[in-house]
């Protein structure tokens, strides 16, 4: 979807006013990974330009975060994110793809290291 496609939608759905990189929809919480996910090609653009990734890559990442939250898995609170964020990580390395999480954890390590 376009910028301004992922602006309404974000908005209509979450309340916010900004276009995000990825939105997921549960048709049915009794059937998991029935749902969509919506990748917002501009964003996912400019983060991966920003993060140093491929496209590729990024829109990867997203996919399977959002297959993550057609399962019921959420990052709401700090052990959830954690918990997610690791699920995420073994499942790209499988596809090859090094970890998106790494240059955060990184410099959160230097950042705690002053």
């Amino acid at each position: 979807m376009g910028l301004a496609e992922g602006r309404t939608l974000n908005a209509i759905y979450r309340g916010k006013d900004h276009a995000t990189n990825v939105l997921t929809f549960v048709y049915d919480d009794a059937v998991p990974l029935a749902g969509d996910i919506v990748l917002c090609v501009p964003v996912l653009r400019r983060e991966a330009r920003a993060g140093g990734v491929t496209l590729r890559a990024h829109c990867a990442h997203l996919v399977v975060h959002g297959m993550l939250h057609l399962q019921g898995h959420d990052h709401a609170t700090p052990r959830e994110a954690a918990r997610m964020e690791a699920r995420e990580t073994a499942l790209l390395e499988t596809l090859g793809i090094a970890d998106p999480y790494a240059p955060r954890v990184a410099a959160r390590r230097r950042a705690g290291s002053r």
